[in-house]
């Protein structure tokens, strides 16, 4: 294993290959948790209210009343999760075959149509295992073949998953932001990106940092600006980054989601006043400070100070 790891080490490119493979493979996972995963939420939601629902109007209901309150109907199977059904096409019901589920190739040689009825496969897959691959790869070039590498592509991975979920349904689900707000708590007690202090500072300012911005603009305007999950997510890259690369997360994320903002209200895709996902600028913003953001700072203090 040692010489495995020296031989990646001599030879970043080899090592980023590997890592584009293989992070090219979990991107069609992670199309699977995007797409599965909010409908599997929403059911569990409407379990648990078909369960209070029964609790305190059993005496009202008749039993057929109450035998449809939690029935679903989303046109998925029964039982639906993130590995049963496999997958199929959405319009014929074809059973994908392995050669048929292979990142990027697949949709390539089937020249984005389905095998079956040549219905087209939406594009968005394979540009998700296309920018998975990418990203990884940029991890190994940048961390080289360590354990930065290896926790950094595993919030990776939960980032992308978290930025195509919160555009789809603006969502950002707890059964993935809490597990990296506690992961990035634990890698650190071991410093691999930052100090156990700093990142325990780093999840708490995080979190109620944009919780106060959502009471202020809550009782200054009665509405609600950004959800919880928002809170959330800050609170992880203060857990994994420490509590000093917070303000450059910050400042990124907002200024990407006004130009992003902006231009979507100018090209009239959205009107003023729509709610637009925040999450994927802080993932966006988070990552990058990651990488890149103690160079940031630095340069900022050298050059514009």
């Amino acid at each position: 294993m040692s010489d495995f790891i020296y031989l990646l080490d001599i030879y970043p490119w080899l090592f980023m290959l590997l890592s584009f493979i293989f992070a090219a493979a979990i991107g069609s996972f992670l199309n699977v948790v995007i797409h599965r995963l909010p409908i599997m939420l929403k059911r569990e939601w409407q379990q648990e209210c078909q369960g209070y629902l029964e609790q305190y109007h059993a005496d009202t209901l008749s039993p057929a009343q109450l035998s449809t309150l939690g029935k679903v109907n989303d046109g998925y199977p029964e039982k639906y999760n993130l590995v049963i059904p496999g997958s199929a096409c959405p319009q014929c019901g074809h059973k994908i075959t392995a050669w048929q589920n292979m990142p990027i190739l697949s949709w390539l040689f089937l020249r984005g149509k389905c095998a079956s009825c040549q219905k087209a496969i939406p594009a968005r897959y394979p540009l998700v295992e296309l920018f998975t691959g990418i990203a990884v790869a940029v991890l190994a070039w940048h961390f080289g073949p360590s354990m930065q590498f290896v926790f950094a592509t595993i919030l990776t991975f939960a980032l992308i998953a978290l930025t195509f979920i919160d555009l789809d349904e603006m969502l950002l689900p707890d059964q993935i932001t809490l597990p990296l707000l506690w992961l990035g708590l634990l890698i650190n007690y071991q410093g691999v990106f930052s100090d156990l202090s700093d990142a325990v500072i780093g999840a708490t300012a995080g979190y109620l940092s944009l919780w106060s911005i959502f009471w202020l603009f809550k009782l200054l305007t009665g509405k609600e600006g950004m959800g919880y999950g928002d809170f959330k997510l800050l609170a992880v890259f203060g857990a994994w980054l420490g509590w000093q690369l917070l303000p450059l997360t910050i400042l990124l994320s907002s200024l990407v989601g006004a130009i992003v903002g902006i231009t979507l209200i100018i090209s009239k895709r959205i009107n003023v006043g729509n709610p637009i996902p925040f999450g994927p600028y802080i993932a966006l913003a988070g990552w990058i400070a990651m990488i890149w953001g103690t160079d940031i700072i630095s340069w900022y203090l050298n050059y514009l100070l």
